[in-house]
């Protein structure tokens, strides 16, 4: 277990726990901060995050910009990989690939997904992503490819 994922499985307990977990993520991965990501879900294979549509995340024509909506996706990924990386492994992102499939008019919710199946083929490691708006409407779909090695 990471320190990432411990801190997270303790801090959750606690009255207002997820959203005092999300405030201390978005300090520590400071380029996080611009979406100031809600962490939901975090646990080995799966992690999620909300997107909250405001101001400081939305683009000429008033939806969530692409580059934000990619960057939530980049957290959930990172909450997966914190929770799901092997002791004694590190992880880090090597790529990315995403269709932009409808406008992102809402708060989104940014999902990461593997399988052990996924784990078992590292160092090469796809993670599925997906931002969905409120009304179930997948704005974006995408894979971002980890790169898994021991320590040392």
């Amino acid at each position: 277990m990471t320190s990432t994922f411990d801190l997270y499985s303790r801090v959750r307990a606690l009255p207002l726990g997820d959203r005092l977990f999300s405030l201390a993520f978005a300090l520590k991965a400071p380029y996080f901060r611009t979406i100031r990501p809600r962490v939901t879900i975090m646990r080995p294979h799966e992690a999620e995050v909300v997107v909250g549509k405001r101001w400081g995340v939305q683009n000429h024509i008033g939806t969530v910009h692409a580059i934000a909506v990619c960057n939530g996706l980049e957290a959930a990924m990172g909450l997966l990989a914190e929770a799901t990386v092997p002791e004694g492994h590190r992880w880090l992102p090597k790529g990315m690939e995403v269709d932009y499939l409808a406008k992102s008019t809402s708060d989104l919710v940014c999902r990461a997904e593997t399988t052990g199946a996924d784990w078992a083929g590292a160092p090469d490691v796809p993670v599925t992503v997906t931002a969905t708006r409120d009304d179930g409407t997948v704005v974006v779909r995408g894979t971002i490819h980890l790169w898994v090695t021991p320590v040392g």
